[in-house]
C-alpha cells in the first residue's frame, strides 16, 4: 500500500513535535506570500517517496521524517525506513524544495 499525507504527518510527528512544529513555522512565517502547508508537504513527500520505491509495505517501513531549516525559506527533509523483512535502517537523502 503506497505512503498516505497522513504517514507522513505521523513520521513527522514521530521524530518529535518540533519537526512538525518546523513545517508550520516554514508555512506561517512567509505571510503574507506563505509557502506550502504542512500537509501539502506531507503529500508532496509521499508521493516522492511512492515514486522512488519506498511505498512498498512489503520491503519498507517509515519509521520517522525529519526537518531541517538550513535557512529561514527553506526546509530539508530527510526520511528514515526500516528495510523489511531484515530489519536494516537506512535514510534518505536530504531533500530540500517546497519554497
Amino acid at each position: 500500500m503506497p505512503l498516505t499525507r497522513e504517514d507522513l504527518r505521523a513520521s513527522f510527528e514521530r521524530a518529535g513535535e518540533e519537526h512538525w512544529r518546523a513545517l508550520i513555522a516554514h508555512h506561517e512565517e512567509a505571510y503574507p506570500d506563505p509557502r506550502p502547508t504542512p500537509g501539502d508537504v506531507a503529500k508532496g513527500e509521499a508521493a516522492r517517496l511512492n515514486e522512488a520505491g519506498f511505498g512498498d509495505s512489503t520491503r519498507y517501513q517509515l519509521l520517522d521524517s525529519r526537518v531541517q531549516r538550513p535557512t529561514p525559506s527553506t526546509v530539508t527533509l530527510i526520511h528514515r525506513f526500516r528495510a523489511l523483512p531484515g530489519g536494516e535502517t537506512r535514510e534518505t537523502e536530504p531533500f530540500t524544495n517546497y519554497e
